[in-house]
């Protein structure tokens, strides 16, 4: 797993062998001051976001670059592991670098007291509040996690928003009537069985 330091002017992320073989490269440099916010994502697979690009990804296990229109992310994230996302300015090497570390929250506290206190111009003009603790995780539990809501963050009773039915207007029952009335409805019998036709 990589482990991640502050080291000066510098977030550093050092990979461990496999993920530095798969990524190719052992280290990923991030500058302080282009550091915009830090959180932990318990769910692996949601930090996977654009198009792969360089890089190896297996089932359970992502490292490389992903290619986004705007920009590209590092991701170095294996199944059942929790990340470290730093969220990052435009023109640092990367919008967003993802990472799997064995302690996340004591990773994202020591990131979180170098983080510059002015939001910079991608975020407003002048100083802004002092960044605080931020919940690991703002939606719902999901359901691996003790929650009620399923792999897509919905919670029981709400409609898919691309499945079969999205979109779709409520059936009408005059319609549905007009369509079914010319069917012809045979009756379903197994041969062999009492009252089946021979």
């Amino acid at each position: 797993m990589a482990r991640v330091t502050v080291e000066g002017s510098e977030v550093v992320v050092r990979l461990g062998l496999r993920e530095g073989l798969a990524a190719r490269r052992r280290q990923v440099r991030v500058p302080v001051s282009a550091l915009r916010e830090v959180h932990v994502e318990r769910s692996w697979w949601r930090v996977l976001r654009g198009r792969a690009g360089s890089g190896t990804w297996s089932p359970g296990r992502c490292s490389g670059i992903r290619r986004r229109p705007d920009g590209e992310d590092f991701v170095a994230v294996k199944a059942e592991s929790t990340v470290l996302c730093l969220e990052l300015a435009e023109g640092a090497p990367f919008r967003r670098v993802a990472v799997s570390v064995p302690d996340a929250a004591r990773a994202e506290r020591a990131v979180r007291e170098v983080m510059p206190q002015d939001p910079g111009p991608e975020h407003g003009t002048g100083p802004g509040p002092e960044p605080g603790p931020r919940d690991a995780s703002p939606r719902p539990a999901l359901q691996h996690e003790g929650g009620t809501a399923d792999d897509h963050g919905r919670q029981p009773g709400v409609p898919s928003r691309t499945g079969s039915d999205a979109g779709r207007p409520p059936l009408d029952a005059e319609r549905v009537e007009r369509a079914n009335a010319d069917r012809v409805r045979r009756d379903h019998v197994v041969p062999g069985t009492p009252g089946a036709r021979s």
